[in-house]
């Protein structure tokens, strides 16, 4: 397993300086939430790209991958009833997959809870329906350039839509393509009530990212959550994933989470 950090933990730093920083820290790799960079993909420059790709190899950081996908442009949306709004946001989502590739990532993160959830009048399995038609085109284009789309369980006050791992699985077995798999991350996984090695054992055929925090909204080491059965787990899987760090309060400043975080996770590893 290694060690990776999503990129708006530091706010308002260049991404330069963000890599430059985790890599002395010993992190491997960096997970970028594309709307830091632009409001949408399309005012992403090819020179910025390439950019991005060059100062990870120089800094040996991987690019891990994109998350945090459709929270810009405003208006995107997997669920609505507008089938043209649909079609429109799953036209952008396979940019993001361009994008994802152009900068050498290989995951990309569904969560995006407003963009899925069900509406008023609406059914679950109308919505089902919805998300494998939406994810039919990005999967193609995910298909030819390498790259994973991961499903996100996320709790029930962010989203009414894929609420456990176990929904998750139901979905990604419906749309059954090798490139639809599972991430599970800690904060959204206490929602379920349950062990989390229990959650990780149910995922493991589909599982390919993982986000380490706590359900405090800060990172690993920052609250109650004992990480030693989770990696315990995900050992025992045979994961050989990243385990990114996704902090959802900033307050104690970037340094502090980062370091915090590194070194409270390679105790286990």
């Amino acid at each position: 397993m290694k060690i990776g950090i999503c990129n708006e933990v530091f706010q308002s730093w260049s991404i330069e300086k963000t890599i430059a920083f985790i890599s002395k820290l010993g992190y491997d790799g960096l997970e970028i939430a594309p709307f830091t960079l632009a409001d949408s993909v399309d005012e992403i420059p090819l020179s910025k790209r390439e950019w991005i790709k060059q100062l990870s190899k120089e800094n040996n950081i991987d690019i891990i991958g994109t998350h945090w996908l459709m929270v810009k442009p405003d208006g995107l949306s997997i669920s609505s009833k507008d089938s043209d709004l649909r079609k429109k946001s799953s036209k952008y989502f396979e940019k993001l997959v361009k994008f994802t590739s152009d900068i050498n990532g290989k995951i990309m993160v569904l969560g995006s809870p407003k963009q899925r959830s069900i509406g008023e009048g609406q059914t679950k399995e109308e919505v089902i329906e919805y998300f494998i038609e939406f994810i039919k085109g990005p999967l193609v284009r995910a298909n030819d350039l390498g790259i994973t789309i991961c499903l996100e369980p996320l709790a029930k006050n962010e989203t009414n839509f894929v609420n456990s791992v176990t929904d998750a699985i139901s979905i990604i077995e419906k749309v059954n393509h090798p490139n639809l798999k599972l991430i599970l991350d800690v904060k959204a996984m206490s929602d379920e009530k349950r062990p989390y090695d229990e959650i990780i054992y149910e995922g493991k055929k589909y599982l390919a990212h993982f986000h380490a925090n706590d359900e405090n909204l800060l990172g690993p080491g920052f609250g109650n959550v004992d990480f030693a059965p989770i990696i315990s787990a995900l050992k025992n899987i045979g994961y050989q994933g990243y385990l990114s760090v996704e902090v959802f309060d900033f307050s104690p400043g970037p340094e502090e989470i980062a370091e915090k975080s590194i070194r409270y996770l390679k105790k286990f590893l």
